[in-house]
């Protein structure tokens, strides 16, 4: 028999290393939570008879258990061992007709003023030890509960996505290529349900690409529109608002002249920041305006208002920044402003999605995904658009200006989804922690 302890964060990494060094006819012995994440002791050929007679011998060789411990002194009094012999009433007894009733009124008052409370308190001490020794086994068994639940939940996903694959063996086929270019759990598994009952290997290679270009909204406006609009790009620190904003800001100066552009800056946080953006008004031939508040940005606006572009460069705050909320109130506060939430592809799907939640108070119009080039797949990004219901104005690619930004497609962006990811196919450990409990909870 092989005995082996393995040692990982969760219970599903451990399951994991038993199953691919072990395989399927392991037996797990025993798990608990440890400082390090979960321990597991897991066996190969386990003789269960031979494990019984280790345990047989193991309890006769134990020593026996030791004499209970002498009952402990109550109120200051050794015990004794017989009691001890009372007098004759006749010789220590005064007869009754003799005792007063005063007198026996204060002897009953002085009764309960003679008891100690020292046996509570001893009771109490003795108690302790078995209180405390009593916690610590319940915190046992609820950590081992714990992960007697992970490890079932692990099993669980296994036989459920095992299941799906050998009933739906194509639908599972699109799960595993969703996951393979990033797409999310939930948008993944939605697409798979909109599917048509009946479906070939053709359509399902290329089917759900189809379906996801068309779930991905596109707002359809044009560089450099003819339609007058005031823009402030949002969104968190380091996505590339101050170079959007020039690029398109280059775009409608080629389109409709210097003169007819202007540039707000509201960003007092970031140091240079109002630096680099008049930068590249003077490159640009463009005058760059300050605000500072609410009110600032009101005179401002109603002071460009006869120009066709305008667009407000804004500081990149964090979701959790206590600032967000101050520069939401200064934004909501300018009349007929287009707020367009700017992502970087390169950030990992939950951090968008926590962006895109900031961000909905001001109601934003539309979204533009920046840094394409330098994301290792685009996955994550098109997941949050979808679920976010967001349109999407542009895509940039690249920090060259103006060349480096381009209407957003749906179609080429799925393709490049499809296209930026080269490695192999997802095992099934990953498509069942993904898929499994959703499928067996369906």
């Amino acid at each position: 028999m092989k005995i082996k302890r393995y040692v990982a964060a969760d219970m599903r990494q451990a399951m994991r290393e038993v199953r691919e060094e072990q395989g399927d006819e392991a037996v797990i012995l025993s798990t608990r939570r440890i400082a390090e994440g979960i321990e597991i002791i897991a066996a190969l050929d386990y003789d269960e008879a031979l494990m019984r007679e280790a345990s047989r011998q193991g309890a006769a060789r134990a020593p026996a258990e030791p004499p209970p411990p002498p009952p402990l002194p109550v109120a200051g009094i050794e015990p004794t061992t017989a009691p001890t012999p009372r007098a004759p009433v006749a010789e220590t007894a005064a007869p009754r007709a003799a005792i007063s009733p005063a007198a026996a009124r204060r002897a009953r008052a002085a009764a309960p003023s003679a008891a100690t409370p020292a046996a509570p308190v001893a009771e109490r001490a003795a108690a302790a030890p078995l209180i405390e020794r009593a916690a610590q086994d319940t915190a046992r068994l609820r950590n081992e509960l714990g992960s007697m639940r992970e490890m079932l939940e692990v099993q669980l996903s296994s036989l459920a996505w095992n299941d799906l694959e050998r009933r739906q063996p194509l639908r599972a086929r699109v799960l595993r290529e969703m996951t393979r270019i990033g797409i999310e759990p939930d948008v993944a598994r939605s697409l798979v349900d909109d599917l048509p009952e009946q479906i070939n290997a053709e359509q399902a290679r290329y089917l759900p690409l189809g379906m996801l270009s068309r779930r991905l909204a596109v707002s359809g406006r044009a560089l450099a529109d003819d339609a007058p609009m005031v823009t402030a790009l949002v969104g968190p620190t380091g996505v590339g608002k101050t170079t959007t904003i020039a690029k398109l800001a280059a775009r409608a100066v080629m389109r409709h002249g210097a003169d007819q552009v202007a540039l707000v800056s509201t960003d007092h946080y970031r140091i240079g920041a109002a630096a680099q953006l008049e930068h590249y008004g003077r490159l640009l031939g463009v005058r760059v305006y300050p605000a500072y508040d609410g009110d600032s940005l009101r005179k401002v606006l109603e002071l460009l208002r006869d120009r066709h572009t305008v667009l407000i460069d804004t500081a990149g705050v964090a979701s959790h920044d206590p600032r967000l909320n101050q520069q939401l109130d200064t934004l909501a506060q300018a009349n007929e402003l287009r707020a367009t939430l700017v992502l970087a592809a390169n950030t990992h799907a939950q951090s968008l999605d926590d962006a895109v939640r900031a961000y909905l108070p001001l109601q934003p119009r539309a979204c533009i995904l920046t840094k394409l080039d330098e994301a290792p797949n685009l996955g994550g990004a098109l997941s949050v658009l979808i679920r976010r219901r967001l349109a999407l104005d542009y895509t940039t690619d690249g920090q060259r200006v103006p060349e480096d930004i381009s209407v957003a497609d749906a179609r080429v962006l799925v393709c490049r989804a499809a296209q930026s990811l080269k490695t192999g196919v997802p095992d099934d450990s990953l498509m069942a922690d993904r898929f499994g409990l959703a499928v067996a909870s369906a």
